[in-house]
C-alpha cells in the first residue's frame, strides 16, 4: 500500500483502485467505518513548553486510541469526528445508502469517504452515475469538502468538468458552528442535480463538434505538448504518452458507438487521466488519481477548455 495511505477500503475495480483492502460489495456506514479502519476519535489536548507552561490560543488534535499527534490547530477548531461524518452521510443520502471506499491518509491526518448518489443518468447513451465525496483533515491544513463526482460507469472513468454555470463542491472551515454549515452542505445535492443536468447539456454540446482525425492528433500534441529542443528521452516519453491517448481516441471498444467528436475527445481524455499509469510510478500515484476525483482533474479540464477555445 502506498506510504501515505494508512487504510482504505475499496469496492471491486473503481477509478482509484489499487488502495487499501478489496470487498465485494457496497458497504453500509457501520461496516465501512469499521473495514477502513476509522473507528477512531480525535480529541484535543493545550500545548505546552518544556517547563509545562501552557501555550494560549493552540491546541493538539490528538488521536485518541494511540495518542498519535494529528496537528496543531487554534482553539477555534472544532472537530468534525470520522463517525459524524458518516452520520451527515446517511442523513443526506437517506436508508440503504452504501459506500464504495473511504479511509485514511497521512497517519489519521486526512479521512474521506464516498458513496453512490440514489439517482442515476444516461447522457448521450451513456450510463452516468454521480457519487458524493466527503473529505476531512484533523491536523488543521484542510477545510471540510463535499463534492459531487460523477462516473461514466462502462469503463469508471471520472466526468467532473470544471463547468462555469454548475457548482459541485461545498466547503466549510472547522470554525463556528459545525453543524449548522453540515446543514447548509445538503444543499450539495441540489448541486448535483443542476451539475449532472448542465453537464448532460454539454455533452449534448461536445457530441455536435465533430472532429478530423487530424484535428485530434493536433489537440493531443497541444494537450501534452513537446518541450522546445528535447533530450532523446523526453522526445520518447511524450511520443508514448501521446501514443496511449491515441488508442483511447480510436480503438477504444467502450467508445465505438460514439462518433468522432468532441465528447469522444473528452471520455478519451477521461480515461487516460483516470487509468494510465505515469512514466515513473511513484508511491502516491494511486492516492493521487483519488484527490483528483474531489478536486477535478487538470488535463480533462485542459482538453475541455481546448474544445471551448480551439474547436
Amino acid at each position: 500500500m502506498p506510504a501515505n495511505v494508512e487504510s482504505m477500503f475499496y469496492v471491486r475495480e473503481t477509478p482509484w483502485h489499487g488502495l487499501g483492502t478489496r470487498v465485494e460489495t457496497a458497504l453500509s456506514s457501520e461496516e465501512a467505518l469499521k473495514e477502513s479502519s476509522l473507528n477512531w476519535t480525535v480529541m484535543q489536548r493545550p500545548i505546552m513548553t518544556s517547563d509545562f507552561k501552557s501555550i494560549p490560543g493552540y491546541k493538539a488534535n490528538i488521536r485518541k486510541m494511540d495518542d498519535t499527534v494529528l496537528g496543531v490547530v487554534t482553539d477555534r477548531y472544532k472537530i468534525v469526528q470520522n463517525y459524524e461524518a458518516f452520520e451527515f452521510t446517511d442523513d443526506l443520502l437517506g436508508e440503504g445508502v452504501k459506500y464504495e471506499t473511504a479511509g485514511s491518509l497521512q497517519n489519521g491526518r486526512k479521512v474521506w469517504l464516498l458513496a453512490k448518489l440514489p439517482n442515476n443518468y444516461i447522457i448521450g447513451g451513456d450510463k452516468i452515475s454521480p457519487y458524493l465525496v466527503f473529505s476531512n483533515s484533523h491536523d488543521g491544513s484542510g477545510s471540510i469538502k463535499v463534492a459531487m463526482t460523477p462516473v461514466r460507469v462502462v469503463c469508471q472513468n471520472t466526468l467532473n468538468l470544471a463547468l462555469l454555470e454548475a457548482k459541485r463542491i461545498w466547503t466549510t472551515v472547522h470554525t463556528g458552528d459545525i453543524k449548522s454549515k453540515l446543514d447548509e452542505a445538503k444543499k450539495t445535492l441540489l448541486f448535483a442535480e443542476l451539475y449532472m443536468d448542465k453537464l448532460g447539456a454539454e455533452f449534448d454540446r461536445l457530441s455536435k463538434i465533430k472532429l478530423s482525425d487530424t484535428k485530434v492528433m493536433e489537440y493531443i500534441e497541444m494537450l501534452l505538448p513537446m518541450a522546445d529542443n528535447p533530450t532523446e528521452i523526453q522526445r520518447k516519453n511524450v511520443t508514448q504518452i501521446r501514443d496511449d491517448l491515441k488508442k483511447r481516441y480510436f480503438d477504444a471498444p467502450d467508445l465505438r458507438h460514439v462518433g468522432k467528436n468532441a465528447y469522444r475527445f473528452i471520455n478519451a481524455v477521461s480515461d487516460f487521466a483516470t487509468h494510465a499509469k505515469p512514466l515513473r510510478e511513484t508511491a502516491s500515484y494511486r492516492e493521487n488519481v483519488f484527490d483528483k476525483t474531489i478536486a477535478g482533474n487538470p488535463l480533462i479540464d485542459k482538453a475541455y477548455e481546448i474544445i471551448l477555445t480551439v474547436a
